[in-house]
């Protein structure tokens, strides 16, 4: 009865067990820049960082902020992959054949990431248009984040 109950309260742990989980994010930059002089990439980090490194506690009592700000050019990491992509725009307007050739390129990327073992779980995109007469500048940003279980 004692081996009984502890094997069931065993399985029972088992089951609600935490599995450990590791996160990926690949971003897509696609360029919205007139006549196909921008610069579109999908890019993903080739190391791992500590956040940590990079964050500090502020707390305000009067005599000022005591801890010193992280170097921005220390936050860069060295390692990653950029895959060339095709512009949204060419001289003629809008090019729909780059817009299908990057679908591919994006497609083939989220295929290998799921043959890896990787689950896609969340995409989030965003963009930063023509503003105006003046403004000729724009980007259209795509994050895809997997993540896999650790073994």
């Amino acid at each position: 009865m004692k081996r009984t109950l502890m094997l069931s309260l065993g399985l029972f742990l088992m089951a609600f067990a935490v599995e450990a989980q590791e996160y990926k994010v690949v971003t897509t930059i696609e360029s919205i820049v007139p006549g196909g002089i921008g610069r579109s990439r999908m890019v993903e980090e080739g190391q791992s960082v500590d956040y940590k490194a990079a964050t500090t506690t502020r707390e305000e009592k009067g005599d000022g902020n005591k801890q010193k700000d992280v170097d921005r050019s220390d936050l860069k990491v060295n390692k990653f992959d950029e895959t060339k992509l095709l512009n949204f725009y060419s001289l003629a307007g809008i090019n729909f054949q780059n817009i299908a050739s990057n679908d591919a390129m994006i497609s083939s990327k989220i295929n290998t990431m799921l043959s890896e073992g990787w689950d896609l779980l969340f995409v989030t995109s965003g963009v930063e248009s023509d503003g105006g007469r003046d403004d000729r500048n724009g980007i259209f940003i795509t994050r895809y984040i997997f993540y896999k279980k650790k073994s």
